[in-house]
């Protein structure tokens, strides 16, 4: 088995010898991006768009392909994140919570610097471990990692997110709760018994999350500007850009970030989301209180931008070694293995080691052709918010509603995305947290699917489940943290909501 900077080496070798490889390559870069950055339209629909014609390409050039859009497609969706408030997916949530204000504040050609220079360093840094040390640590993770650890990996990002972007700690607390009971619409994930489905076939699989991002963050901006009550102009106002200097002063929250969206990268079907939102929290807690998260912030950028995409080189690491996707797209790279003849895992870094080799140099370059993609998208994107604002908001909500219709091609998805963006405008107003709504919803699903695994391995003994080491540390810290929260909160409002 060759090392794996030596398959580095052997993949660079195949990349700059193959016209054709090389335009895959900018294909999946500039595609990635390009749908990454639309809402409710992300990097999964060009994924699915291109699955069949996959099977006509080379077996390399076609898993090639899929690892370069994974990396651009998580950056792009930060750039409608930053400048109106629309992430491109539920992974640049955590983005918009301090990306707008700075767009707001004349500062979005600032705000989306960083989201470029650290959407780089988080996905080189990344790639660079998963290289050397792949088979490793997947070996680790598949014995450690279990659904029991899932859950208390995901209660700890439950404990971190009810503190961003609430006026309070109880608001918080009940925007996440509130979207943990969302979560819980559709069928049980180990029995299949309908709940809360009101007797609709629609319903029965759940509330999907890219109309309700795009409710909570799209529609409630819209309606917020017809109402007279948004905070969004058309401005020629973009400030200065961000330099290296700046970036290095934050050096801390770069690596802080790194560390969290690897960690978090290792966990099948937690990854990016959970990765960006509690490197946010993490650096708002780090911060203290009179830091000023949520107003525009540019440590909340590095740090939500730096651990998404941290997070794509750790959750290769699985599916190269072991064959297990940790999400959708990694679950399409999965298919497109099968469609060749080829089946992930340890063996692979014996039978085709090229193949290997031209995956890990082309997301190592992918990362920093990200460099080059958004210095271009600095100097051009910017410039939509001199769009007369009442014409921006038609484009927006056209938008949005393609988005949400495309993924299932179903209405139900489009009113569930109204239902959720008048839900949101109210409660923004009333100071509940919209991006503890949204990860309520997506953990909740995650975790109760987690949970009821894990109790079916413990012959359903509850003790015997929490009793392993990693499952009882993550339960403690989310305790830990919510009681810290809650202290706090007590001290200095009382029971004030």
């Amino acid at each position: 088995m060759m090392p794996g900077y030596d398959l580095l080496a052997l993949g660079f070798n195949q990349l700059f010898t193959d016209p054709a490889a090389i335009g895959l390559f900018l294909l999946g870069l500039v595609a990635g991006s390009f749908f990454g950055a639309i809402p409710g339209i992300n990097m999964l629909t060009l994924g699915a768009v291109l699955l069949p014609f996959s099977v006509q390409m080379d077996a390399g050039h076609a898993i090639m392909l899929y690892s370069v859009i994974y990396c651009s497609g998580v950056f792009g969706g930060a750039i409608t994140a930053i400048l109106f408030n629309i992430p491109g997916a539920p992974e640049n949530a955590a983005t918009a919570i301090d990306g707008y204000p700075m767009t707001l504040r004349g500062q979005s050609k600032r705000a989306v610097g960083a989201a470029i220079l650290c959407s780089a360093l988080g996905g080189i840094v990344s790639t660079f471990v998963m290289i050397g040390a792949a088979e490793g640590i997947s070996r680790w993770a598949i014995k450690a990692i279990q659904p029991a650890e899932v859950f208390g990996i995901i209660a700890v990002g439950l404990a971190i997110s009810a503190s961003v972007g609430a006026k309070s700690f109880w608001k918080g607390w009940l925007s996440v709760l509130f979207g943990m009971l969302l979560a819980c619409v559709g069928t049980d994930p180990i029995d299949s018994v309908p709940r809360y489905t009101f007797g609709s076939y629609y319903l029965y699989a759940g509330i999907q999350t890219v109309p309700m991002v795009l409710g909570v963050f799209a529609m409630s901006e819209i309606l917020a500007q017809a109402t007279g009550r948004g905070l969004m102009s058309s401005t020629n106002g973009q400030g200065p850009g961000l330099g290296l200097r700046e970036i290095w002063s934050h050096r801390l929250t770069v690596c802080r970030a790194t560390v969290i969206g690897f960690l978090s990268g290792l966990v099948p079907g937690v990854g990016a989301t959970l990765a960006s939102f509690v490197s946010y929290g993490t650096e708002k807690n780090v911060a203290g209180p009179d830091a000023g998260f949520g107003k525009g912030n540019i440590r909340g950028v590095i740090a939500a931008e730096t651990a998404n995409n941290a997070a794509t080189g750790a959750a290769m690491i699985p599916v190269l070694a072991l064959g297990l996707p940790g999400g959708a797209l990694t679950a399409m790279m999965i298919a497109v293995y099968q469609l060749h003849g080829l089946e992930p895992g340890p063996l692979i870094f014996v039978t085709s080691p090229e193949i290997i080799g031209l995956v890990f140099a082309a997301m190592l370059l992918a990362n920093v052709g990200i460099l080059a993609l958004g210095w271009v998208e600095s100097h051009t994107v910017t410039h939509l918010r001199r769009i007369d604002i009442r014409y921006l908001m038609v484009f927006l909500l056209i938008l949005s509603t393609i988005g949400a219709y495309a993924e299932r091609n179903l209405m139900i998805d489009v009113w569930v995305m109204f239902g959720a963006g008048v839900l949101a405008f109210k409660l923004r107003e009333l100071g509940y947290s919209l991006a503890g709504l949204v990860l309520g919803l997506i953990l909740g699903k995650i975790g109760e699917a987690a949970f009821m695994k894990a109790a079916l391995l413990a012959d359903y003994s509850i003790p015997v489940m929490l009793s392993r080491p990693i499952t009882a540390l993550c339960l403690i810290t989310a305790l830990v943290i919510t009681l810290a929260g809650a202290y706090k909160a007590i001290r200095s409002q009382g029971f004030t909501f």
